[in-house]
């Protein structure tokens, strides 16, 4: 049984007629990151993409630092005492590198809040190793446009559910790179970045971000962090997100829909079509 969806009965009331069907409703399961066998978080997910999830996760949250560290992940509790676990819903990571550096969080995420549980207000903004500001990328409003039926078409969990978020991270040319789902904004996004932490990709130069809700201050973080230049989402952007976006160079676009977009922030590399 496919734990990315689980079909569930329903009652649907339309227009005063009840009906009985079946509706797919999206995975929501517990993952459990732990690193050398020490448990580093737990965060709600959709099952799907979990090494990509926990490298993105790491990297976000400094624990790697280093894009061509070398590590390597596997699923299962070493513990006897652990049977009644489900082993695919905790990933270990293993190193012998030393470009790893253990978080003091060790707490429940849950799919709504990256940042929840970070020990201290000092702790929320991280320093990231790209120049974003320097990225002299352009990208035009009339690509930008197509991001979103290009990102729907993607989102093959969210046509069977419509209960999940997306990322999608394109190229300057409107290339879509790559495409990740889950109940989680954050998560999708640590998807996004896990994946290109592991394809040693980073950074992620030149490529614009886009989500399908809105902007918030970790989903900037996260594409700052991955020297990511240019954040779009569907929906409004947060006022802590904006500011971070100005601080650190980088461009935030919202509302992009209707034919239209606002841009909150680095202005000078959305370009018109002559």
């Amino acid at each position: 049984m496919s734990r990315l969806t689980l079909r569930q009965p329903v009652l649907v009331i339309r227009g005063g007629e009840r009906t009985s069907r079946f509706d797919e409703v999206a995975g929501e399961e517990p993952l459990e990151i732990r690193f050398a066998g020490r448990p580093l978080a737990v965060t709600m997910r959709t099952p799907g993409d979990d090494f990509d999830l926990v490298a993105g996760f790491c990297w976000s949250e400094g624990i790697i630092t280093d894009a061509d560290a070398s590590f390597r992940m596997r699923y299962g509790c070493s513990c006897a005492l652990e049977e009644d676990v489900d082993p695919y819903n905790v990933v270990d990571v293993l190193t012998e590198d030393d470009h790893f550096v253990l978080p003091r969080r060790s707490v429940p995420v849950s799919s709504a809040c990256g940042v929840c549980g970070t020990p201290s207000i000092h702790d929320v903004r991280r320093s990231g190793n790209f120049a974003v500001a320097d990225d002299p990328t352009r990208f035009s409003s009339r690509v930008l446009m197509g991001f979103p039926a290009r990102l729907r078409e993607a989102q093959v969990l969210f046509a069977r559910t419509g209960g999940v978020h997306a990322a999608g991270l394109f190229g300057a040319d409107g290339a879509l790179l790559a495409v990740r789902e889950d109940v989680g904004r954050h998560n999708a996004v640590d998807k996004i970045v896990g994946w290109a932490v592991r394809e040693r990709r980073l950074p992620l130069s030149g490529t614009a971000l886009m989500v399908s809700g809105r902007a918030s201050y970790e989903l900037v973080q996260k594409a700052y962090l991955a020297g990511i230049p240019l954040l779009v989402a569907v929906s409004a952007p947060s006022s802590a997100a904006v500011r971070l976006a100005h601080d650190v160079g980088m461009s935030l676009v919202g509302f992009l829909r209707d034919g239209g977009m606002n841009v909150y922030a680095g202005a000078q590399r959305i370009v018109e079509d002559r």
